[in-house]
C-alpha cells in the first residue's frame, strides 16, 4: 500500500514536471515564432528589436517637417551629398589587390589623403560624416557622389542627407533648434513611442519656431542608411538595413513662414558688416504685421548649442531698455489727451534743474516746440512733459500702443493643445517696477527718456510703429502663415488678429507720422536724408552698465517709404561705446537701400 502511494505521488511530481516544462517551451515557440512579430498588448515586432539591437546606422533624414520662408525657400533641411565613414572589420580586405588604385581615384575625386580618413574609420565604432577644419560637412555633387559608391571602398559610403541646419544658415534664433529630452518625449509621445515612429532620443524642439511648433513638426520618424553585424560586430549580409523612407503624402507637416530670405540675408550681412556683435533687427510688412525679418547676434551654431550661454536666446523678442525711442509712448500721450499740442513751447538750458538730470546737449536747445523737442530728442523737455501727464496716464498710453504686452500670434487653445504661442519666449514689455512710485518726480523724468524701469522688445517697438501707420489701430504679428501637408494642401492658415484694448486715436497717429519725418528731415537722424528712399523713424540711446563700465544701447525704429510705407523696422545695438556713432541708424540706412535696389 504504501509502495503505491509512492509510485502515485511521484507519477503526479513528474508529471507536473512534464507539462511545466510543455508550457514554458510553448510560451517560448509563441514568443519566438508564433508572435515574434506581435507580442505582448502592444503588438512590440520583437524581432525587429532585436535587430535593430545589432544594427549600426547613419540618419540622413530626421523625418523631422521642414520649416521654409513666406516663398518655400528652405529655411531648414537642406539636402547634402556627404561622405560617411562607417568601422572596418579586421583584415577583411587582404585579398584586394586593387584597391590601392581605387583610393587613389578617390583622392582625385575628393582632393582628399586617404591617410587620415583611414585613421579615422580604424578608430570609428559608428558611423561619423566627414567634416571641414570648420566643423562643416564635406559635401559633393551627384556625380562624386555616383563615383565614389562605385569604387567599393571599405568604411566609405557616399549619401544624400538632410542637414537641419545649415551651416551659414540664416534666421537661427528665430528657428530655434532641437535636443533631446527623453521624459518629455514618453510624457507627450507614448502612442508614437509604441507605433515605432519615434524613440525616447528621438530630438524635439527645445527653443523657437522648432519649439513652438513641436506638435506639427515632429514627423514620423527618421530614415538612415545601415548595415547589421553579428555579436563579435562582424557584418551580417541578407538582411535589408538600407534606406527607409516615408511613404505618407500628408506627414511630416511644413511650418511656413512669413519671413522673405532675401530681406533675412540682407539684414544679417549688414549687421556683420557693421560689427553688431550684440543687438536685433526686425522688419514687418507694415500692412499685414507680418515678420519680414528677424535677426539676433551673438549668432550661435544649433548643432552645437550651450544651454548655459545666452547666445541661442532671440534678442527680438526680449526686452531692454529703449531710450528715447519711449519719447514716441510720451508724444503720444500728450498729444492723445489733448495736454499739449505739436506748437506749444519749452524751454531747454541743457539741465532740468533737479535731480542732476541734463539733456544729451549740455548748453541746451534754447526755444522749441514740442514737435522740433522729439526731432532733437530734447530730455529736459519730455521731462517736463512727462512730469505733468503723471505715471497712471504714461502707462495707460504704453498700453495703447502695444508695448506692455507679448504681441506676436497667439492663440488660448490652438487645436485643443492649450495656450499657443507662435513666438515662444517672447517678452512683455515694463514701464514701471511694482515697487516704483509712478508718480515721483525723479522716477517721471527718468521714465520720459526710456530710462529708469522702462523695458521693451525690439518686436514690440516695430509693431508700435507700425500701428501708427494703421491709423492706431493695434494687431498681433505674425511670423508663420501656414502649416501644411506633404504634399503642399493646407492644414491651417494663420489670419490677423487684432490685440485687445483701447488704442490711440487716427489723429494722433498722423501727428506722430508728421514728427517722426521730422527726426529726418531736421533732428536727430539727418544722415538718413540721403536714402535711396524716403525714410522717417526715432533714435535712442540708453545708458547701461556692464561689468561696472558705462555702455550704451543704440536704437533706430522708424519705417519707409514715407509717401506709402512698406517696411517697418527697429533695431538695436547693444553694449556700444558711449562715445560711438549710432550704429542702430546706420544699420537702418544700409538696410533700406539694399532692399531699395
Amino acid at each position: 500500500m504504501f509502495h503505491l502511494r509512492f509510485k502515485q505521488r511521484t507519477f503526479r511530481l513528474l508529471m507536473g514536471i512534464f507539462f511545466s516544462w510543455l508550457l514554458l517551451w510553448g510560451r517560448l515557440f509563441w514568443i519566438q515564432i508564433a508572435s515574434e512579430e506581435h507580442f505582448g498588448p502592444h503588438d512590440v515586432d520583437l524581432t525587429f528589436h532585436a535587430v535593430q539591437q545589432r544594427k549600426v546606422g547613419a540618419v540622413f533624414d530626421s523625418g523631422r517637417g521642414d520649416i521654409t520662408d513666406r516663398n518655400g525657400v528652405p529655411l531648414t533641411g537642406e539636402i547634402k551629398h556627404v561622405i560617411y565613414l562607417f568601422p572596418k572589420i579586421e583584415d577583411e580586405n587582404k585579398q584586394d589587390r586593387d584597391l590601392n588604385l581605387r583610393i587613389k581615384v578617390f583622392e582625385k575625386l575628393t582632393g582628399t589623403s586617404y591617410g587620415s580618413i583611414s585613421k579615422m574609420i580604424d578608430k570609428a565604432v559608428s558611423p561619423i560624416p566627414l567634416t571641414k577644419e570648420d566643423g562643416s560637412l564635406f559635401t559633393i555633387n551627384d556625380k562624386v557622389k555616383s563615383e565614389i559608391n562605385k569604387l567599393h571602398i571599405p568604411g566609405i559610403v557616399s549619401i544624400s542627407v538632410i542637414d537641419r541646419y545649415q551651416f551659414n544658415g540664416m534666421a537661427r534664433h528665430l528657428i530655434g533648434y532641437i535636443g533631446q529630452n527623453p521624459e518629455l518625449v514618453k510624457r507627450k509621445y507614448g502612442a508614437e513611442i509604441i507605433q515605432g515612429w519615434i524613440t525616447p532620443d528621438t530630438p524635439v524642439g527645445v527653443a523657437g519656431l522648432e519649439y513652438s511648433f513641436q506638435p506639427f513638426l515632429k514627423g514620423m520618424g527618421s530614415s538612415s542608411l545601415s548595415y547589421f553585424v553579428d555579436g563579435q560586430g562582424r557584418p551580417l549580409f541578407g538582411l535589408d538595413g538600407g534606406i527607409k523612407k516615408s511613404s505618407n503624402p500628408f506627414y511630416p507637416l511644413s511650418v511656413v513662414t512669413t519671413i522673405d530670405s532675401v530681406i533675412q540675408r540682407v539684414v544679417e550681412k549688414e549687421m556683420d558688416r557693421l560689427g553688431i556683435t550684440d543687438g536685433a533687427a526686425v522688419i514687418l510688412d507694415a500692412s499685414t504685421r507680418e515678420v519680414l525679418a528677424m535677426a539676433s547676434r551673438p549668432n550661435f551654431n544649433p548643432n552645437q548649442v550651450d544651454p548655459k550661454s545666452d547666445t541661442w536666446q532671440n534678442k527680438g523678442i526680449k526686452q531692454t531698455s529703449p531710450g528715447s525711442v519711449f519719447k514716441i509712448v510720451v508724444a503720444a500721450a500728450a498729444l492723445d489727451t489733448g495736454t499739449f499740442s505739436l506748437n506749444d513751447r519749452f524751454f531747454c538750458n541743457g539741465s532740468y534743474g533737479k535731480y542732476n538730470f541734463t539733456c544729451w546737449k549740455k548748453e541746451g536747445h534754447g526755444w522749441l516746440t514740442l514737435a522740433e523737442a522729439f526731432a532733437q530728442s530734447c530730455n529736459v523737455t519730455f521731462a517736463q512733459v512727462a512730469y505733468r501727464l503723471g505715471g497712471k496716464t504714461i502707462e495707460e498710453y504704453a498700453e495703447k500702443l502695444g508695448v506692455t504686452t507679448p504681441v506676436g500670434w497667439e492663440d488660448a487653445d490652438f487645436f485643443h493643445k492649450g495656450e499657443f504661442t507662435q513666438l515662444a519666449g517672447e517678452e512683455a514689455g515694463q514701464i514701471f517696477a511694482d515697487s516704483t512710485p509712478k508718480d515721483d518726480e525723479g522716477v517721471l523724468i527718468q521714465t520720459a527718456i526710456g530710462q529708469r524701469d522702462v523695458q521693451i522688445t525690439p518686436l514690440q517697438a516695430a509693431n508700435m510703429v507700425a500701428s501708427i501707420l494703421d491709423r492706431g489701430r493695434k494687431e498681433e504679428v505674425r511670423v508663420v502663415k501656414e502649416i501644411r501637408y506633404q504634399n503642399g494642401v493646407s492644414f491651417y492658415t494663420f489670419s490677423g488678429k487684432k490685440i485687445k484694448g483701447e488704442s490711440i486715436t487716427p489723429y494722433t497717429a498722423y501727428q506722430l507720422q508728421k514728427m517722426m519725418q521730422l527726426v529726418v528731415e531736421e533732428g536727430t537722424a539727418t544722415s538718413l536724408k540721403n536714402s535711396l528712399i524716403s525714410v522717417a523713424g526715432k533714435t535712442g540711446t540708453a545708458q547701461v552698465f556692464i561689468r561696472n563700465r558705462e555702455r550704451n544701447n543704440q536704437w533706430f525704429v522708424g519705417y519707409g517709404p514715407t509717401e506709402k510705407p512698406k517696411y517697418v523696422m527697429a533695431v538695436v545695438a547693444k553694449n556700444r561705446n558711449p562715445q560711438s556713432s549710432n550704429a542702430a541708424v546706420h544699420l537702418f540706412h544700409r538696410i533700406m537701400d539694399e532692399i531699395a535696389r
